[in-house]
């Protein structure tokens, strides 16, 4: 595991979505730092505009991306991050309500890492939420 906090970025429209993810995620101790980016223009303006102490750029450790955003769509997003060098390594679970055959296609073809469609019932979504967490930030072995 990587020196320092763990780090999600959270990009979801939904407020209620956006607390049960930060719910689930805090309740269950999978992350020590969450941003939540309300629409696809701030999350990408949240990955290529921040830096850390040496000047370099911050990148999480994942992103969780719904698709349907306001300003920028998720897609959109998804296809910015995985064709610029600093962000195409970053593990990317779309978290999204739609179940569109044509999106899971997209989605993978763009280099997506996981396509969930979120479930509907509470404990459904925290346990989704949690599981996709603990997987991505404790299980998987990513480049350093």
């Amino acid at each position: 595991m990587p020196d320092g906090p763990l780090e999600i970025l959270l990009v979801e429209d939904n407020l209620n979505d956006a607390e049960l993810s930060i719910y689930a995620l805090k309740k269950f101790k999978i992350a020590n730092s969450i941003y939540h980016a309300r629409d696809g223009a701030e999350a990408l303006e949240y990955l290529f505009n921040q830096t850390d102490v040496d000047g370099r750029k911050r990148a999480p450790r994942l992103i969780l991306l719904d698709l349907k955003l306001p300003k920028v769509d998720g897609l959109e997003v998804l296809r910015t991050l995985k064709s610029n060098s600093a962000t195409q390594s970053v593990p990317i679970v779309i978290l999204t309500s739609s179940r569109e055959e044509r999106d899971i296609i997209e989605s993978y073809n763009l280099g997506v890492n996981s396509y969930i469609v979120k479930p509907i019932d509470f404990e459904q979504f925290t346990d989704a939420v949690r599981n996709v967490g603990l997987y991505w930030l404790l299980l998987n072995q990513s480049p350093t």
